[in-house]
């Protein structure tokens, strides 16, 4: 019994003599409360007398993120144009399996979004509940188009009934589903309150295609058309519509609504058609939609995109513009075809942009009223919309249009709002 007393009074005296030890450190130590907290710096500037590092120093004075993202480093060189329109290609797979695949072109390169502005559309879009075909079909010119320094230049496309396709073209990377959910009551007015609100002078409403709908869905489009319309009635609106499974009567509603310009892709050539778009879609269908839209109210404009780079030929393109000038399309846009996954068809061909600019010439010479042409040019261009804009305001003063590029007031405020097939709708 006395042992275990004598080692318990050695063990009390071991834990105060560490107390006081602490304690007598403590006295001559600062205290610091957290780890993080910042030391007192000495009277000689250094410290608790520790070397200062230059590495976080240098660290800032190197390039920073938005450099990395944007290209603008200091150090990047700047490429001659043989560099910059090489095509170059990459051994990729693992060993014994390797394969040669070409890397994405330099002029088919955009910058990351990361602008103020974008950022504001994108929260203006949620609040709103309103979908884009930018986001849902991967678009590579959101940061241009939601990029501008005013909200009012933006472009954003805004697709109508859902953010879900009852097709699945093989270029679209849009969901699919065979009963997409029901169609919102509320979204035509919904809209058009928003698009009042902003001060836009320039719309382009599309939507998904829905074959669950009797109608298509033409009604509501229709319908939204014309709420814009009460609310904005100096507002300008292109419809981007499906082809109504080929009933011709919905494609007249919509074009009897109130719209402007009435805008149907065939996406490609008719040889390549089955093999690119859902077996719904057939290019005789989409040019019976164009022609059905012109002789219902003769003098709206028409307009149709189409991809390069899905293995079509000089003479099918040709052939394909001659029967679009035979139905009295008036304005056509040409775009490289980009691949939104690994599940999707592949490229054939990244086009240059000298071959893009031929056949922009060629469209023109072919009697189009305007062609936007360019690797990274979709239908819903805004430099397209302006110049369709300075031409629907020419015709109602009476006076001739401008040619592109020469009237500088053209730049106005829009907004596109949205399709439903792809990249290109």
């Amino acid at each position: 019994m006395s042992s275990a007393a004598r080692k318990l009074r050695c063990l009390n005296s071991l834990h105060s003599h560490e107390v006081c030890r602490l304690r007598n450190s403590a006295a001559s130590t600062p205290f610091r409360a957290f780890a993080t907290a910042a030391p007192e710096p000495t009277a000689t500037g250094s410290t608790n007398g520790r070397r200062p590092t230059r590495f976080k120093d240098k660290l800032n004075a190197g390039p920073s993120f938005t450099d990395f993202v944007t290209g603008n480093s200091s150090v990047e060189q700047a490429m001659t144009p043989e560099d910059a329109f090489e095509l170059k290609t990459a051994m990729v797979g693992p060993e014994g399996k390797k394969k040669q695949i070409t890397r994405l072109p330099e002029w088919l390169k955009t910058p990351v979004p990361i602008s103020d502005n974008y950022k504001k559309i994108k929260k203006d879009l949620r609040g709103l509940n309103l979908h884009t075909v930018c986001e849902e079909a991967r678009c590579p010119n959101i940061s241009d188009c939601w990029g501008g320094s005013d909200k009012s230049e933006a472009t954003a496309t805004i697709m109508l009934m859902g953010d879900t396709c009852t097709r699945g073209c093989r270029f679209c990377s849009v969901k699919t589903s065979k009963a997409p959910p029901p169609l919102d009551p509320h979204e035509p007015e919904h809209t058009a309150e928003a698009l009042s609100r902003w001060g836009l002078g320039y719309v382009v409403l599309t939507s998904v295609d829905r074959d669950d709908l009797a109608d298509g869905g033409a009604r509501h489009f229709a319908e939204t058309i014309m709420k814009i319309k009460q609310k904005a009635p100096s507002m300008l609106v292109e419809a981007l519509t499906g082809d109504y499974a080929g009933d011709l009567d919905m494609v007249k509603v919509v074009a009897n609504s109130g719209l402007d310009v009435y805008a149907h892709n065939v996406e490609t050539v008719e040889e390549l058609t089955p093999q690119v778009r859902d077996r719904r879609a057939k290019f005789r269908q989409s040019l019976k939609v164009l022609d059905a839209a012109k002789k219902a109210k003769p003098d709206l404009i028409t307009k149709t995109s189409i991809m390069l780079g899905l293995g079509e030929t000089e003479e099918q393109l040709l052939n394909t513009l001659t029967e679009l000038r035979a139905i009295n399309v008036d304005v056509v846009t040409f775009g490289q075809y980009m691949r939104p996954t690994k599940r999707h068809m592949k490229v054939e061909e990244y086009v240059s942009p000298a071959a893009f600019e031929r056949w922009r010439q060629t469209a023109l010479d072919m009697g189009f009223l305007y062609c936007a042409s360019g690797p990274l040019v979709r239908s819903s261009y805004k430099a397209g919309e302006a110049f369709i804009e300075n031409v629907l305001k020419k015709r109602k003063q009476g006076s001739p249009p401008t040619a592109p590029g020469q009237d500088k007031t053209a730049q106005v405020d829009q907004v596109v709002v949205g399709p439903g097939e792809g990249i290109f709708h």
